[in-house]
């Protein structure tokens, strides 16, 4: 094996490493209590910013495939939000404007809201219903991972939010061959 190859083996091995260390770090009694959220709202709303926004996209996705109605914040064909939906919120900072207005408005209509964050004093997470910290650095943090920007945030989220779904297909009974059938069909 020649040495571009074993450094990527290396890199490789530190980036799970630091996942899977971040990963097992996040309360697990947390992720019940999301878990359960998602299930009983009748109504999902999911929205985040840059990379953390297509977490949050995907979740809304493999939500959809569960059976759940599910909109992402932003497109057209968004609803308003009311009482008793849930808001589910990406935001490594916890600090980001359009997400901290945009979470203020569905707190005043009375939505319960969910927040994946680094920063559990962040001004997001105040308005939080519920939080689910992941120890990663944030964005602007140079220090805590070997991984640029808000990368080790981003990719726990993403592993959280599919552990998430994982789960909800058990307790709920829905297999995969049922959110096949919910898969998009026109591509």
């Amino acid at each position: 094996m020649n040495t571009q190859q074993t450094d990527m083996e290396s890199t490789l091995e530190q980036v799970l490493g630091e996942v899977a260390t971040c990963v097992r770090q996040v309360s697990a009694e947390s992720l019940v209590r999301a878990e359960l959220l998602m299930e009983t709202a009748p109504r999902v709303f999911v929205a985040g910013a840059g990379r953390s926004g297509l977490c949050m996209r995907a979740l809304g996705m493999r939500l959809m495939h569960l059976g759940k109605t599910v909109y992402v914040i932003g497109e057209t064909i968004t609803p308003s939000i009311s009482a008793a939906n849930l808001l589910i919120i990406g935001s490594g900072s916890g600090r980001t404007a359009g997400l901290l207005a945009m979470t203020e408005k569905a707190r005043n209509q009375g939505a319960q809201i969910l927040l994946f964050t680094t920063d559990a004093a962040s001004p997001l997470a105040q308005l939080a219903d519920h939080r689910i910290v992941i120890p990663a650095p944030s964005l602007r943090e140079a220090q805590g991972s070997l991984q640029p920007m808000g990368s080790l945030f981003e990719q726990s989220l993403l592993i959280l939010c599919d552990s998430l779904i994982l789960r909800s297909m058990q307790r709920t009974g829905v297999d995969a061959a049922q959110m096949l059938e919910r898969h998009a069909n026109l591509e």
